[in-house]
């Protein structure tokens, strides 16, 4: 359900890392959104969404990378604890504890969607103006216009 507060986001995830089946499969179908190591991003999260935001979940850095189902934020923001970690891939020496720098918002799956391809994306012209697709974006998180949502969600309903 959206109300006129709703905002709508396109969120990456590399499927290595977590699918939208293994956001589906976790308790809750609900996954902490971890890694994110742009300040632009972060200040999306920290910033601008809110619980009950839709979320576009796209699988990127794959063979087939496109929109891969349909999400919301589902918790306020926190300190994404992957900073503080030796052993994990986005540690960050230079951020203390008490001052981190990186946050996270969990994300709920809704459900699971045929993929959306960039080739599919680019062939609306009602998309032409979204941020995945303009040169040049690799944004983790990019916000979306009420209508690049309602557009994409009328064609997976069509489906």
């Amino acid at each position: 359900m959206t109300t006129p507060t709703t905002r709508f986001w396109l969120m990456k995830s590399e499927p290595d890392e977590c699918s939208i089946d293994d956001a589906l499969g976790a308790p809750g179908a609900t996954v902490p959104w971890t890694g994110v190591r742009n300040y632009q991003a972060r200040n999306f999260m920290r910033d601008e969404m809110q619980v009950g935001d839709g979320v576009l979940f796209y699988h990127s850095s794959c063979p087939a990378p496109g929109i891969a189902g349909i999400a919301g934020i589902a918790s306020g923001v926190r300190p994404d604890p992957t900073q503080f970690d030796p052993e994990s891939p986005y540690y960050d020496p230079k951020s203390p504890p008490e001052k981190p720098r990186w946050l996270l918002r969990d994300v709920q799956a809704m459900r699971k969607t045929r993929l959306i391809g960039l080739a599919e994306l680019r062939a609306h012209p009602e998309l032409a103006s979204m941020r995945v697709l303009q040169r040049g974006n690799r944004l983790s998180i990019t916000p979306l216009q009420p209508q690049e949502w309602t557009f994409i969600t009328q064609v997976l309903a069509a489906d």
